[in-house]
């Protein structure tokens, strides 16, 4: 990083394709260390910006500026200390594991003598160094994932964009990965990072924003966007029953419902008084939890289907 201060910062940021805007007036600042999360449903503009942020796609207005470059006008310098894990993983099917990440290194000027010893850590890190010398087809998803993690890092880069990083993996590969963004953000580095888990992101997030339509919703740590957008629990209500209990009148501590489908989701502050309720209901079933992220990213973004 060629200056203190902020490892991105982003002002004003304008993308338009064919008189449509797809990012609009963006405004967000990404801390050192911190693992920050960019969410929101498909077409949200989350991608568009990601790629502006690499110099992958020019911007139509605002400023960028990354590692304390301007981008796009330094972007090939800033890309130096950056690492990638893009949606999908692009390994080389012809290679070995330890070939990829070899032709990888060649692209930063790695010297020889690092890269064995680098090399080494890297399939430390990816837990493949039983594979050091398997191609990609022999591979599991989850291996592939965790060498296309490694393959990031092979520049030792201060800033790491991950895209989707666990999308389609299993529960047990999921939670290796997590273990291992949880180890680079112990080292220092800054991650961003988009999901569309909200658990992986209220897990792993410092802040995120929430995007729709090409704008920023909000900005905050999950905590805090819990707070301020949810009451602090949510019960929701099924059942054969459902009908007949809602022509009954008002609920006790409900601030607030929502009917989706078949199922009354209740925000309330006193949970304890609902359930009690509920419980005197043989034809009601229910599930009491603390409000969470997804609460939050559907209040804000709508429950519709996006396609």
């Amino acid at each position: 990083m060629n200056s203190a201060g902020p490892v991105v910062t982003v002002s004003g940021l304008c993308k338009r394709y064919g008189g449509q805007t797809v990012v609009d007036a963006v405004d967000l600042e990404v801390r050192a260390g911190e693992c920050f999360g960019l969410l929101g449903p498909n077409g949200a503009g989350k991608t568009t910006v990601l790629r502006m942020l690499m110099g992958m796609t020019p911007p139509d207005g605002g400023e960028i500026k990354v590692l304390g470059y301007p981008v796009p006008q330094q972007a090939r310098q800033m890309r130096q200390q950056m690492g990638v894990v893009p949606q999908q993983d692009s390994l080389d099917p012809d290679f070995t594991v330890v070939e990829n990440l070899r032709t990888y290194a060649s692209y930063f000027g790695i010297s020889r003598a690092e890269l064995g010893s680098r090399i080494g850590r890297l399939l430390d890190f990816a837990s493949l160094q039983h594979k050091a010398d398997a191609r990609i087809d022999a591979l599991s998803g989850g291996m592939k994932r965790r060498l296309t993690m490694a393959r990031a890092l092979v520049n030792d880069p201060q800033l790491v964009i991950l895209d989707e990083p666990t999308t389609g993996l299993d529960p047990q590969a999921r939670q290796l990965i997590w273990q291992r963004l949880r180890a680079l953000l112990s080292q220092g580095r800054t991650l961003i990072l988009t999901t569309h888990y909200m658990d992986e992101a209220q897990r792993l997030c410092d802040r995120l924003a929430i995007m729709d339509n090409g704008r920023i919703l909000d900005i905050d740590s999950p905590d805090g966007l819990i707070r301020r957008h949810i009451e602090s629990h949510v019960v929701e209500v099924h059942g054969p029953g459902l009908a007949r209990w809602l022509a009954e009148g008002d609920k006790p501590g409900v601030v607030r419902s929502e009917q989706v489908g078949e199922t009354l989701f209740c925000y309330t502050e006193n949970e304890r008084a609902l359930v009690d309720d509920l419980c005197e209901h043989d034809d009601l079933m229910y599930l009491s939890r603390a409000a969470n992220l997804e609460d939050v990213f559907l209040k804000l973004t709508g429950r519709e289907l996006r396609e």
